[in-house]
């Protein structure tokens, strides 16, 4: 079998686009640290206004203007993400609480787990039918969620939250016909009007930390933008040179990352009651992955065209 230098290189340098994305992805909690002092919903607002102009040139350095037009002049697509935005907007808000309020390792099994809700969710809402050893790995995974429960006597509601509403943003995703940065673009235009209504509330009644705290802090809000824009645009980079199935594995470096910097940089407590959930999830996690990629060896000898390198 002859090498392909192209191939190798492509599938190189789109590994390297994933472990940025990823990486960044998963460092998020040092920065939204960094304005942990300035109440939730203005941090969202920043974040929607700030990711609008660094949005903006993602989309015409993509050239996706009249794309993002199209979806714009669609109504049902426009009702469909003004519904999936008020979903992201509270992820949004439920994450950069859980950071503010030391929950990261709440938030980390919850990106772990989010997989594993979005093959429920398919279940539920698609009628999807799951293998026996994809309903083994859910089951392990509300196994490990029911263990921290019986543990604290408290439900991990955070870490529930967390991954059924990203799991519900994207089955919404699916039925609209716009490709992910379009639409994402569309989702913080229309969130962007309460945003920009809502900081001109706190400013007029002096409530604001936007120009009023320090300058650094000033900055810090700002940087909300690339915080949101420069992992996307990594994202799709990657996801032009890379088999899907590869981005999938890496997107568990983002929850391994947060969890690492939870207990080890913040002190938060991981007890051997977390430590038997995470294990379960892992396992889950694991017997997901394997299942996946058997999947994918059937479907590539059934069908070897399809499974060559993303174009």
């Amino acid at each position: 079998m002859t090498r392909d230098p192209h191939l190798e290189r492509k599938t190189l340098t789109g590994a390297l686009y994933a472990l940025g994305c990823f990486c960044l992805w998963g460092l998020n909690p040092v920065y939204f640290k960094t304005v942990a002092t300035v109440p939730v919903i203005e941090v969202l607002a920043h974040r929607v206004v700030w990711s609008v102009p660094f949005l903006a040139i993602l989309v015409a350095l993509s050239r996706r203007w009249p794309h993002v037009a199209d979806v714009l002049r669609n109504r049902r697509a426009r009702s469909i993400l003004m519904l999936t935005a008020l979903i992201l907007a509270t992820n949004w808000s439920l994450y950069i609480w859980a950071v503010a309020s030391a929950q990261i390792v709440q938030s980390g099994l919850g990106y772990y787990i989010n997989p594993l809700v979005n093959m429920l969710l398919g279940t539920l809402v698609l009628h999807e039918r799951l293998k026996p050893w994809q309903w083994a790995a859910v089951a392990l995974a509300a196994a490990g969620v029911l263990n921290l429960a019986i543990a604290y006597g408290e439900f991990p509601w955070l870490a529930v939250s967390l991954a059924v509403t990203f799991g519900v943003y994207g089955l919404l995703r699916k039925i609209v016909a716009a490709e992910s940065l379009d639409g994402l673009m569309v989702e913080t235009l229309l969130l962007l009007p309460v945003a920009l209504a809502l900081l001109v509330y706190l400013a007029v009644i002096d409530a604001g930390s936007f120009g009023t705290v320090s300058t650094h802090l000033d900055l810090m809000l700002i940087l909300a933008g690339p915080v949101t824009a420069v992992p996307l645009l990594l994202f799709a980079a990657a996801a032009r040179k890379l088999r899907l199935a590869a981005l999938g594995f890496c997107q568990y470096l983002s929850p391994t990352l947060q969890l690492l910097l939870a207990v080890a940089v913040y002190g938060e407590p991981f007890t051997p009651a977390h430590l038997v959930t995470f294990g379960c999830v892992w396992i889950a996690i694991v017997i997901y992955s394997l299942d996946s990629l058997r999947g994918q060896r059937r479907r590539a000898i059934r069908h070897p065209r399809e499974s060559g390198d993303p174009s």
